[in-house]
C-alpha cells in the first residue's frame, strides 16, 4: 500500500522561508548554470542543486561562491535583498591536486572508487556489525513563509465585481503551523549484519502520530538506500542507476568541483549527471576520500513531480581505514508536472516544466515539505552477529509499539521541540475523533474484499455474481476475524443460481499452528460449480472486484461435491506454499463423456494430492506482530504447482498428473510506462478427463457481428478466442504488455494506452477419449494483438484484438474482438 505518496501528494510539497535568500551561480560567459557550486557562510560549506541554486536560511553578513575552474566570489547580503544571482568568471588554472594524468581527472578517480569499494563497502570489507538508529520524520512548512493574511474573493461580472467571503485558508493554515507539525512519525532500530547472512533490521520502537497501531505498510517503504556502493540507489520506492555502478562510466558525466577536509581527511567533490535523457534522472555529488577512495558524504538528486534530496553522512573508523554510515537525511519538496493532479477529492496544482517562466499564484499548500533524518550509534564491528529470522529483511518486535517516553528518550539526539509534543498530542484525538484508524482498517478489509460486522468479515465477492449457466448468483459469505479467535477460524458461504435453480454452499474450518509463519491446518467441504478447463494456482490471492468480467460469459460447468484437508504455510524463505488433499465427485453440467479404457464416464471420483508454491526470491518481506507482509514486490515472480490423482485412493478412477508453471515480469519507468511479460504453461499426463485439462482461457461469445460480441475484456485472457474453441493437455502461453504515459485528447477526455501480444500454442493427448463436445487444438499456435485504451472517460476504457497465424478465421469481422474495460481507483 503506498500511503507515503498520498500522504506527500495531500498535503502538496513545496519549500521557501521569508527570511532565506536565494542564491543562483551561473557562468558568466555563456548564462549557463553551474551545478552544485560550492557557497561558504561562517565557515561552513553548502552546496547549491544541479541548477546552481540554493536556498539559504542562515543569518549571514556574506557568502563565498567556489567553481573549479572558475574565479571565487565574495558576495555582501544587502538587507530586504533575497535573490542573488552569481556570475562566474572562467580562469585557465586548474587545482594542482585535481591532476591525474588523463583527459578527465573525474573519470579516474570514479575508476579506482569502483575499483576499490570492495574494500569501502562495510558489507563486503566487515566481517560482521550492528549499530542502532533513530529516525524521526516530519511533513511540516516553516510558518514564516506564509502571510497569514484574509484575502478577499470577488465574483467578477460584466458590470464590475461582487463580494463573495473572505479567504482565511492561509490564514488558519500559518496558524496551525506555528503551533504544530502536519504529521511525524518516529522509530528506533537495530541493524546487525553478517557476511553469511545479510542484512535485517530488528524496529525495537515505532511511533505514528494519531495512531495506536502503526501502519506497518508505511514503515516498510524504502524512503532512501541503505548503500551508496550499490549498483541500483533507490529513492522514494524508486531504482535509478548508481554513480559507482561497473558501468557508472558509461551512464554518467563526472567533474570535479573541489577539494574539501572532513575529519581532518582530504575529500574530491565530485558532481555526476545523467550522459542522456536527463529528465527524472538521478545527479548529485560524492566526496570522495582522496586517500583510500572511499564515500566520505554522498548526495543524491532527483528532480520531477517530487524534488527529492538524499545527503548519506560517513564517520572515518580510524583502526578500520574505512568510512561507516553516520546518519542520512531526506528532503522532498513539490516539483513540476505537466498538470495538477487530484487525489482524494483535492487538486494539487503543480509549476509546469515546460514554462517555468509562468508563475501561478502561490497557495499555502505550497510551502509544505517533507524531512526525514536517521542518526547512528552503538557501533560494533567484527563482533559475533547472529541472525534469526532472516527470511524477513524488517522485523517490528511485539513490544515495538507500546514504548513508553522514557524509552524515546534515552535515543533522540535532541528533545522534542514544543510543535512536535503539540503534534502528537493534536493529531492522537482528531484522529480518534474522526476515526480514522477505524476507516483505515475497514479500508484495508473492503479492499481485500471484507466487511467487518463484529467478529465476523463478510465476503463482499459472495453477494452477486452472474454468468451464463447459473444466471445471477445470489448469496453471502465470510470469515471468522480476530475478534472471535486469533489461532481458529470458520468460514462458510452459500449461494443460489437463478438460472440453474440450485443451491451451492460450502464450510471450512482451520487452525493456526505457527504465528511467525503464519501456518494454518484446516479442512472443508463444498459442493457448487467450477468452469471446466480452467487453471489456477492454489497459492493465488483471491483480488477483490467490483466485477469479474470473464466468467460472465461462461457456460460450460462441472459441479463438484469436494472434501478437502490443507496446510497453508509461509515457514520457507520468501514463499506461501498449499498443500492440499482433495475427494471430489465430478459431474459435468454439458453434454460431455470420458472414455478411460473402454469404461465411458459421465460421473466420475477424483482423488488428488498437491502442493502449490509461489516464490517471489526478489522481493523483501516484513514480519509484524499481526503477520508478515511483502514491502518490496519485485519481480520476476515465479509460481508452481503438482497435482497427482492415484486411481483406487478413495474411490478415485483415474491415475493422472499435472505440472503447472507461472512467472510474470514488471519493469516501471520514470516516465509513466510500463512493460509486463507474464509465461504460463502446464502440463498434464496420464487419464485426464475434460473437466481438468486446459483451455487457455478464452473470453470472446460465438456470436456474429463484431457489435454483438462485444462483453467486459479480462485481464490476461484471449479476447479473440471464443469459449470451448481449443482445449489442450499440454499448452503454454506468452503475453507482452507496454503501457504508454497517460495523456489528454480532450478536457476530462484521456487515454492510458497499452500495446498487447498474446501468443498459446498447446496440443492433445488421447483426442479420442473426449466426446460430445466439439473444440479444436492448438498444434499450429495462436496469436492475437491489439491495444487496450484504459481510463478514458470515468474509470471507462475500451480495447480492440486482432487474430491473426494459422487460426486467422476466413470471415474477416470474426478475428475482431472489441471490448470495454473499466478501472475502479479509490485514490
Amino acid at each position: 500500500m503506498k500511503i507515503l505518496p498520498f500522504l506527500l501528494l495531500l498535503f502538496t510539497l513545496g519549500t521557501v522561508a521569508q527570511n532565506a535568500i536565494t542564491i543562483t551561480v551561473k557562468d558568466a560567459g555563456d548564462n549557463s548554470s553551474l551545478p552544485f557550486a560550492t557557497i561558504a557562510v561562517n565557515n561552513k560549506n553548502f552546496i547549491a542543486d544541479g541548477d546552481g541554486k540554493l536556498v539559504l536560511q542562515q543569518q549571514t553578513a556574506f557568502f563565498m561562491v567556489g567553481y573549479t575552474g572558475y574565479k571565487p566570489q565574495k558576495i555582501n547580503v544587502q538587507p530586504g535583498v533575497k535573490f542573488y544571482r552569481v556570475a562566474l568568471v572562467p580562469k585557465p588554472e586548474v587545482l594542482k591536486e585535481m591532476v591525474i594524468n588523463a583527459s578527465n581527472p573525474a573519470h579516474d578517480i570514479i575508476s579506482k572508487t569502483i575499483k576499490r569499494k570492495q574494500g569501502n563497502d562495510p558489507q563486503t570489507r566487515l566481517e560482521s556489525f550492528k549499530y542502532k538508529t533513530y529516525d524521526r520524520l516530519v511533513v511540516t512548512a516553516n510558518p514564516d513563509s506564509l502571510s497569514g493574511k484574509l484575502d478577499s474573493v470577488f465574483a467578477y461580472e460584466k458590470v464590475g465585481r461582487r463580494f463573495m467571503k473572505l479567504d482565511s485558508t492561509a490564514f488558519k493554515f500559518k496558524k496551525i503551523l506555528s503551533k504544530q507539525h502536519l504529521y511525524q512519525t518516529e522509530k528506533v532500530s537495530e541493524f546487525k549484519y553478517n557476511k553469511e547472512q545479510g542484512l535485517k533490521e530488528e524496529v525495537l520502537a515505532t511511533r505514528m502520530a494519531g495512531f495506536k497501531q502503526p501502519l506497518y505498510e508505511f514503515i516498510g517503504l524504502k524512503l532512501q538506500s541503505y548503500s551508496v556502493y550499490t549498483d541500483k540507489v533507490e529513492l522514494f520506492e524508486t531504482r535509478y542507476a548508481g554513480p559507482l555502478a561497473d558501468d557508472a562510466l558509461q551512464r554518467y558525466n563526472y567533474k570535479i568541483l573541489d577539494t574539501v577536509s572532513l575529519e581532518n581527511r582530504q575529500a574530491y567533490v565530485i558532481y555526476f549527471s545523467p550522459r542522456r535523457n536527463k529528465k527524472n534522472k538521478l545527479s548529485g555529488v560524492l566526496y570522495i576520500d582522496t586517500a583510500n577512495y572511499g564515500v566520505a558524504q554522498a548526495v543524491f538528486k532527483v528532480k520531477n513531480v517530487m524534488n527529492i534530496t538524499s545527503t548519506h553522512y560517513f564517520t572515518y573508523q580510524d583502526s578500520l581505514n574505512l568510512w561507516f554510515p553516520d546518519r542520512k537525511t531526506l528532503n522532498i519538496v513539490k516539483g513540476t508536472n505537466k498538470a495538477d493532479i487530484k487525489i482524494l477529492g483535492e487538486i494539487i496544482k503543480f509549476d509546469t516544466a515546460e514554462n517555468p517562466e509562468v508563475q501561478r499564484e502561490k497557495e499555502p499548500t505550497d510551502y509544505v515539505y517533507v524531512y526525514s533524518e536517521s542518526n547512528n550509534f552503538d557501533k560494533e564491528y567484527n563482533i559475533p552477529v547472529s541472525i534469526q529470522r532472516t527470511s524477513v529483511a524488517i522485523e517490528i518486535k511485539e513490544n515495538a509499539i507500546n514504548r513508553p517516553e522514557e524509552y524515546w528518550n534515552r535515543f533522540r539526539r535532541d528533545s522534542l521541540d514544543v510543535r512536535s509534543i503539540k503534534t502528537y498530542a493534536t493529531l492522537d484525538s482528531l484522529v480518534a475523533k474522526d476515526n480514522w484508524e477505524k476507516i483505515i482498517q475497514l479500508g484495508r478489509r473492503v479492499l481485500n474484499g471484507y466487511v467487518p460486522v463484529g467478529p465476523i468479515d463478510l465476503d463482499l465477492r459472495s453477494i452477486v455474481k452472474y454468468n451464463n449457466y447459473e444466471g445471477f448468483r445470489l448469496g453471502i459469505g465470510g470469515i471468522t476475524n480476530d475478534r472471535l479467535s486469533e489461532i481458529f477460524r470458520i468460514s462458510a458461504y452459500g449461494a443460489y443460481g437463478t438460472k440453474d435453480g440450485q443451491f451451492k454452499y460450502s464450510l471450512g474450518a482451520a487452525v493456526r499452528v505457527g504465528k511467525f509463519s503464519n501456518s494454518w491446518i484446516g479442512g472443508s467441504y463444498t459442493d457448487d460449480v467450477k468452469e471446466i478447463g480452467s487453471t489456477s494456482f492454489a497459492t493465488d490471492k483471491r483480488v477483490f472486484k467490483i466485477y469479474d468480467p470473464r466468467p460472465i460469459n461462461v457456460s460450460t460447468f462441472y459441479n463438484h461435491q469436494s472434501w478437502q484437508g490443507y496446510i497453508e504455510t509461509k515457514l520457507f524463505p520468501k514463499t506461501e506454499s498449499m498443500w492440499q488433499l482433495t475427494r471430489s465427485r465430478i459431474e459435468p453440467k454439458f453434454d460431455y463423456t470420458y472414455n478411460h479404457s473402454g469404461h465411458l464416464y459421465n460421473v466420475f471420483d477424483i482423488t488428488t494430492a498437491s502442493v502449490a508454491i509461489q516464490w517471489n526470491p526478489f522481493s523483501n518481506f516484513m514480519q509484524t506482530p499481526n503477520g508478515r507482509i511483502e514491502i518490496e514486490k519485485r519481480f520476476p515472480k515465479f509460481a508452481f504447482q503438482y497435482t497427482q490423482s492415484v486411481a483406487g485412493v478413495l474411490g478415485s478412477d483415474f491415475n493422472f498428473a499435472k505440472v503447472d508453471f507461472r512467472t510474470e515480469y514488471e519493469q516501471k519507468y520514470l516516465n509513466g510506462q510500463k512493460t509486463a511479460f507474464l509465461f504460463q504453461t502446464g502440463l498434464a499426463m496420464g487419464n485426464v478427463p475434460l473437466t481438468h485439462l486446459y483451455s487457455t482461457s478464452p473470453n470472446n461469445l460465438d456470436k456474429n457481428g463484431v457489435i454483438a460480441r462485444i462483453t467486459f475484456a479480462g485481464k490476461n485472457s484471449f479476447e479473440t478466442m471464443y469459449f470451448n474453441e481449443f482445449f489442450s493437455s499440454r499448452y503454454l502461453m506468452v503475453q507482452a504488455k507496454h503501457g504508454f504515459k497517460r495523456f489528454t485528447i480532450f478536457r476530462s477526455i484521456k487515454l492510458s494506452p497499452v500495446l498487447v501480444s498474446r501468443f498459446a500454442w498447446g496440443a492433445m493427448d488421447n483426442l479420442d477419449d473426449h466426446t460430445g463436445l466439439q473444440y479444436n487444438t492448438l498444434e499450429k499456435g495462436y496469436y492475437e494483438s491489439g491495444f487496450e485504451f484504459n481510463e478514458i472517460f470515468k474509470g471507462l476504457g475500451l480495447t480492440a484484438f486482432y487474430r491473426y497465424g494459422p487460426y486467422h478465421l476466413p470471415q474477416f469481422d470474426r478475428n475482431i474482438s472489441v471490448k470495454l474495460s473499466y478501472v475502479l481507483k479509490l485514490f
